[in-house]
C-alpha cells in the first residue's frame, strides 16, 4: 500500500486534526515526531498499519465534528493564531499551576514525593516556553509575516540577521522536542494525571489543567512543526527563486 511509505503521521494530523486522536489513542507522538511514516510507529509500536487506517478513516468521516483545516489558512493568520490562542494559554494558565502545584507540595508531598519533581519540571517548562515563545513572536513569526507580504509585494527586500528560515525553525523544533519530552515525564510520573485516592480537589483540579495544558500544547507544537514552519521553508525558497529571476 503506497500510502504507507509517504504519509507522515503529522501529514494526516495536519490534513484532518481529527486524526490526532487515534494517534494519542495509541500513544503516537504527532507533532514533535510527526515526521515518521505510518508504516514506522506501527512497527515501533507492533501495531496493524491495516487496523490503524481503518480507525483514522472513521475518525476523520465523523460528521459534524470537523477540524478547522488549518492547511488552508495563510500563514500570517495562523502565526496570529498561534500567538493569541496558544501563546496566550500559555500565559494565562501556567502561574495558576504553578500555585496549585507548590500549595499541593506542601498539603501533599510528604506521602507523594512525586509532586516535587513534577512541580520542578513545571517550573522549567515555563522558563523555557516563555523564552521560547519570546523568540519566535520577535523574530520567526515577524519574519514569517515579511515573507507572506513579499509575496504581495515582491519590491520589498528582507535580508534576516539568522540567514535562512530554517535555522531558527530548527532550533524552535529542537525547544519542542525538549518540552513534549518533560510533558511525557510528568504525565509519567503522576500516571497520566490521575489523581491518587486521598487527594483533595485542588489535586483534581490542579492535574486536570495539566492534562489540558499538555494536549493544548500538543495542538499549539502540531501547528508549527506540521504546518507553518513547512510552510515557511516552501515560501522563502519561492521568494528566493523569484528574487534571482528578477
Amino acid at each position: 500500500m503506497k500510502i504507507l511509505n509517504i504519509a507522515t503521521v503529522g501529514n494526516f494530523v495536519a490534513e484532518d486534526y481529527r486524526a490526532a486522536a487515534v494517534f494519542q489513542k495509541h500513544d503516537i507522538d504527532f507533532c514533535c515526531k510527526g515526521g515518521r511514516t505510518i508504516e514506522e510507529v506501527c512497527t515501533q509500536k507492533n501495531i496493524s498499519a491495516k487496523e490503524l487506517l481503518k480507525e483514522l478513516k472513521l475518525a476523520c468521516k465523523v460528521p459534524g465534528n470537523s477540524a478547522m483545516n488549518f492547511q488552508k489558512w495563510p500563514m500570517d493568520l495562523l502565526a496570529d493564531y498561534i500567538e493569541k490562542k496558544h501563546h496566550r494559554y500559555i500565559l494565562q494558565n501556567s502561574p495558576v499551576i504553578i500555585q496549585f502545584l507548590d500549595k499541593l507540595c506542601k498539603v501533599h508531598g510528604g506521602r507523594h514525593p512525586e509532586l516535587y519533581q513534577i512541580n520542578q519540571e513545571f517550573n522549567e517548562s515555563d522558563l523555557q516556553l516563555k523564552a521560547h515563545m519570546r523568540k519566535e513572536e520577535m523574530i520567526l513569526f515577524p519574519y514569517v509575516r515579511s515573507l507572506v507580504s513579499l509575496k504581495v509585494n515582491p519590491d520589498d527586500h528582507i535580508r534576516p540577521g539568522f540567514g535562512n528560515v530554517q535555522n531558527p525553525i530548527r532550533m524552535m523544533m529542537q525547544e519542542h522536542d525538549v518540552e513534549g519530552e518533560r510533558f511525557r515525564k510528568m504525565s509519567l510520573l503522576s500516571n497520566g494525571y490521575t489523581t491518587p485516592e486521598d487527594g483533595c480537589t485542588t489535586y483534581r483540579v490542579c492535574y486536570s489543567m495539566l492534562k489540558d495544558f499538555e494536549n493544548d500544547l500538543h495542538l499549539h507544537v502540531h501547528l508549527e512543526n506540521n504546518i507553518l514552519f513547512p510552510k515557511a521553508i516552501e515560501l522563502e525558497n519561492e521568494s528566493h527563486a523569484l528574487h534571482v529571476h528578477h
